[in-house]
């Protein structure tokens, strides 16, 4: 049985940079925004170490401690932020309603899906070791990279946004060496002749990580293994970037809210955080398949807020 249905102007689904700064803009409209953080509180930059590129930290940032400063500033504008996670929807109607834990209905008169994105990762056991850690695995190049400059990498993919990341990490490092799993590229030939027209990148095809191998902080090296003739070699290597893709947590909203193949919610006016359905916004990663930064996350924030705004007050709110 349903609680008490739960009436907002406006809930925002999801708590990184995006959905944060949503937040603070809509509370400061006197919109009483309603947050629920979701399954990881924080989003992915809960898991990021060091952010040195977001403005206004000239000394940089851990991104669990950025995400607690947004979340103070949120609440200091009167946000209600709460735990929870939004297992079904319903925008088939004027009302968007909105169940949290399978139990809670909530019917808001705006939406903001600010859910972000997953990085995929290989799931080996020493992988995740030390992506919990922070000492050498990453799913983001550009966040990342400089910790390695001068130093030597391993980037695992064969798609556009691998040989993006490597071609990004060959300006900062002595050597990328470049795991790719089959015989030849899934990338455009633009990316594949990029990264093979670059001295300083290695590339290693039919070959799968074994494991990622380190001191029990940091990563040292990456154990490959050649498919075809079974051989097995260690790769000196500081960090080690996973660039498989990215899983978009838009799931929950399928039957409603348009999307790509991917999963990525599509944008109906660009230069907007509009959706397909009436009154439902979008910001960050949810919908971002280009940058995948928090600052360009916290500027589709700012936007959804405002497009929401903009929405009740056409309503008469």
């Amino acid at each position: 049985m349903s609680e008490e249905i739960e009436q907002l102007d406006c809930l925002i689904i999801g708590s990184g940079p995006a959905g944060y700064t949503a937040a603070i803009y809509a509370a400061r409209a006197s919109m009483n925004p309603v947050m629920y953080m979701g399954l990881q509180p924080g989003g992915q930059l809960t898991t990021t170490n060091e952010v040195e590129n977001f403005p206004g930290y000239p000394e940089g940032v851990t991104g669990p401690q950025m995400m607690v400063e947004l979340q103070q500033q949120a609440e200091r504008f009167d946000t209600d932020v709460r735990h929870g996670w939004v297992t079904k929807v319903d925008f088939s109607g004027a009302t968007h309603k909105v169940w949290v834990d399978e139990k809670k209905e909530i019917h808001a008169k705006t939406v903001i899906i600010a859910t972000g994105a997953s990085a995929k990762y290989l799931g080996l056991e020493s992988e995740q070791k030390y992506l919990e850690l922070g000492g050498g695995v990453s799913a983001c190049a550009v966040c990342d990279g400089f910790f390695y400059k001068g130093q030597e990498v391993v980037v695992v993919g064969a798609g556009d946004s691998a040989c993006e990341e490597a071609h990004y990490l060959s300006k900062l490092c002595t050597k990328v060496t470049m795991l790719v799993r089959r015989d030849q590229f899934r990338a455009s030939k633009i990316m594949e002749a990029r990264v093979r027209n670059t001295e300083n990148i290695e590339i290693l095809t039919n070959t799968s990580t074994q494991e990622v191998l380190g001191d029990g902080n940091v990563v040292t090296g990456v154990s490959a293994k050649n498919t075809e003739t079974g051989e097995v070699k260690e790769i000196p290597a500081t960090g080690f970037f996973v660039a498989i893709g990215h899983q978009p947590n838009t799931e929950v909203f399928k039957p409603y809210v348009e999307l790509d193949e991917v999963g990525y919610i599509i944008n109906q006016q660009p230069g907007t955080s509009k959706t397909n359905v009436a009154g439902v916004f979008v910001a960050g990663d949810a919908a971002d398949k280009d940058y995948r930064q928090a600052v360009t996350a916290a500027g589709t924030g700012c936007m959804a807020a405002l497009d929401a705004e903009r929405y009740l007050a056409a309503l008469g709110h």
